[in-house]
Parts: structure tokens; sequence; C-alpha cells
């Protein structure tokens, strides 16, 4: 059967609308996340490289424990999907409500642990950097930290909004999210000379409106998935060991990945303040560049979990096949943007002669990997994690960034002189190890057997 009389047959799950209708508002949604952060840098910018370099340090933090919840998340969403491809939508309620109850309680936790290991953070984990540097990182961290159960609760509530197939909603309050943090960083730095604070404050204002939000919109109860009861600490641990048998590999998968950053990190800060500003530059450009696979990748998880629910392989297969197609497409175009776009893009950071020529050697080499690899080594694995197979997807890309981004990060960066450079070529290695394995489990079939309920 071809892919037309597909498109056309009612029994598939989700026709080019449905598709179209939820990859476009997560695309426009991590598009409006990346810009701002890099508004919040270009703006913090103002301060000195001193400022970029200790914001782009405790942001390396932020992302790691942001991503545990998108895990923990996606955990939730998968079993969620899987409810609502089987039409059990009332067991699919009750595994929203236990992924929003969950990740609160153990933000609040995290949070806790960030205040008591301040010292441990500034003074170990961020290397060798300078006093000025430390003092920007240390009241960036001071303030933002106190955002971490509010952004937990935001990402837990676009999960299961996505379930639904609708990330429209999530789209919209990251809209009103992202416009109360650049306007509330543009008020504090421009307004009224600010430093690090300025950045700080509006991010945690912003995340606190985030989730009431969101969560004031799961009150419906219309919705095929919804929260019934407010502030409920009786956990259904049978439902939450479901939620973490997808959320917690996946959320080692994603904070290994994240320490191998912070472990890399490190070994960039030892190359000087230039190479740490060209690293924080450039990692907020190639966000840019990987922005429509992560989108789509979320998107694989929507549809995916909904079609194992619906014990449908054959169009588990199609969709794949399809969304990853339009992933290349969308991550060729973002990518040709970046680089048209990058005299623009070094002239508003004004950086250094050679921080800037740095920087663009690594947005060059990055984006030729991205329209290459990516979407291969990082939304393939999405459909494994959607159908429950997600111990495969952990070990490997664990054992591959220990491996690859870790030991030759030193081996290229440090002994062979290599500098920053030979840190992101370390990178790309890893993502080709990732690449060749994640290809041969989807052609085994053997994800097809993991399905959670």
């Amino acid at each position: 059967m071809g892919e037309n009389t597909k498109t056309q047959d009612h029994s598939y799950l989700f026709s080019n609308h449905d598709l179209a209708s939820l990859v476009i508002p997560l695309i426009i949604e991590q598009f409006l996340a990346v810009l701002v952060g890099m508004a919040d840098t270009i703006m913090v910018s103002r301060v000195g490289e001193a400022a970029v370099s200790g914001v782009s340090l405790v942001d390396s933090i932020m992302v790691l424990l942001i991503n545990i919840f998108a895990a923990l998340a996606t955990g939730g969403a998968v079993v969620a999907g899987q409810y609502l491809g089987q039409q059990r939508n009332k067991e699919g309620c009750k595994a929203s409500e236990q992924l929003v109850y969950f990740v609160a309680v153990l933000a609040m936790l995290i949070m806790a642990v960030c205040y008591i290991c301040k010292p441990l953070i500034l003074n170990v984990v961020f290397g060798q950097i300078t006093p000025e540097v430390k003092a920007h990182a240390d009241i960036y961290l001071m303030i933002v930290s106190a955002s971490i159960p509010f952004i937990a609760v935001y990402n837990a509530g676009a999960a299961i909004f996505r379930s639904m197939g609708n990330s429209k909603v999530s789209m919209q309050v990251s809209m009103i999210m992202n416009a109360i943090n650049v306007c509330g960083n543009a008020i504090l730095i421009y307004g009224f000379s600010f430093g690090t604070e300025g950045v700080a404050i509006p991010t945690l204002i912003s995340r606190v409106v985030a989730a009431l939000l969101i969560v004031f919109m799961l009150r419906k109860r219309n919705l095929p998935l919804h929260i019934t009861h407010w502030f409920s600490l009786k956990f259904n641990w049978t439902m939450i060991r479901k939620i973490l048998y997808i959320g917690v590999p996946n959320g080692l998968e994603n904070s290994m990945f994240q320490l191998g950053k912070i472990i890399v990190l490190s070994l960039v800060s030892t190359f000087g303040t230039y190479a740490i500003t060209a690293n924080a530059v450039g990692n907020v450009v190639a966000q840019f560049q990987v922005l429509p696979g992560m989108s789509i990748s979320l998107a694989i998880t929507t549809v995916v979990s909904r079609c194992i629910g619906a014990n449908d392989f054959e169009q588990v297969r199609y969709y794949t096949r399809k969304l990853i197609k339009i992933a290349y497409l969308c991550m060729v175009a973002m990518v040709l943007v970046t680089w048209a776009l990058m005299p623009l893009i070094l002239k508003a950071y004004n950086l250094s002669d050679i921080t800037a020529s740095e920087t663009e050697r690594l947005m060059w080499f990055h984006g030729i990997s991205c329209i290459v690899i990516w979407p291969i080594a990082f939304a393939l694995p999405a459909v494994f994690r959607a159908a429950g197979d997600v111990k495969f997807a952990m070990l490997t890309s664990v054992i591959s960034m220990w491996v690859c981004r870790i030991v030759f990060s030193y081996i290229l960066g440090q002994y062979l002189g290599m500098g920053v450079f030979g840190v992101w070529v370390a990178m790309i290695l890893d993502w080709c190890v990732r690449a060749v394995f994640f290809v041969w489990r989807y052609r085994s079939g053997k994800w097809e057997k993991q399905a959670l309920v």
C-alpha cells in the first residue's frame, strides 16, 4: 500500500492535518524557548563576557535538571498515550495526575539540594573559573534555583497536552512565559541597569506563571486527560512505577548526557574565557540548528505511543519514516538559516575577534553534522521510548557518551591540542556511534514487544 493511499485511509490515527497541528506548535514552542535563551545571553553580555560565562555555567546545571523532569514527563506521556490508544481515558487521567504530583514533590527536593550544594557546584563542578565568573554564577544560581519546581510542573503539563495531540496549549503558555522573560530582562537590564539579576529574576517569574497556567488548564474536565484533584499527595505507586519505567532510564540517559557536558565544560574552562564564551554562544546557536529535530522527537513520542496502544505496528513504522523525513527537511532549512544569520549573531554578542572566529568554526561544523546525523541519533530512539523499549536507548547513549564524548574530548581537546573544537569533534563522534546502534535496533524489531499497558 502506497503512502498516498495510507494517508487517505480513515483507519490511520493521524492525518496530515493532525501531524501539522502537532508539529508546527512544537517547533514554535521550541523556537521561542531557544530564542529566549539567546536573548538572555545577548542581554547579559552587556555586563561582560564573565557574566555570559557565569550564566552559561549555571544553565548547564539547569538544563540537566530540566532534562530529568522532561524525561519523567515523557514517561507520563507514553503511559497516558498508550491508554488513549486503548481508549481507556480514565486510566490516562490517573497517570496524568500522578505525573504532576510526583514531579512537583521531586522538584522541591532537588531545589533544596541545589541550595545546600551551592558551594560544591561553584568550587568543584565548574572547575577552574575566575573569581569574577564565579560571582556571576553565584548570583544566577541563587535566584534561578527557586524556579525548579515550577519548570518541572510546566514540563509535566505540557507533556500531558502533547499526549492528547494538543501541542497548541503548551505553545501558547510558552509564548506567555517567554514574553515575560524577555520583557523582564529588557526592563531590568536596560531600564534599571541590573546585572546578572536582571536575567535571573524574570526567568523565575515567567516559570511560576507558566506552571500556574498549565495546571489551571488541565483542570478542564472536557479534556480526554485532565486533573480532577488539587494537591492530592496520595500516590498511586502502581501507576508511578509505569511512569518511572520509562522516565527513569530516559532521565538517566538525559542526565548522563548533560553530566557529560558539564564534565567536558570543566575541560573547556581550562582553555580560557574565550573558549568558555565561544562554547556558550555556540551551544545557543546549536540549539536552533537541532530545534526542528527536537520538536519532531516530541511528536514521535505522541504518535507512536498512541499507535502502540492501538497495537498497530504498521502505523508505527509508517509514521516513523514520515516524521524522520520531515525532521531531515526541517533541519536542513534551519541550519541554512543559522548560517545566513551568522554575521548578525556574532555581532549581536559583541564578541572579541578570537571568540567570534572560534564560534563561527563550531557552528559550521555542527550544522553539517546536524544535517547528516542528528535525526537518526536522537529522533529515532524516541520510537523505542514510546514503545516502552527504554533500556537499550539508555545503555547505548550512556556508553557512547562516556567513551566518545568524554574520553575523546580530553584526547582531542587537551592532549592533541585541538582545544574547544576538539571537544565538539568528540561530540559528533558520539552521534555517529548512537546512529549506528539505533538503526540496527530499529531494523531488528525487538522494540515492538515492550508495551506497558
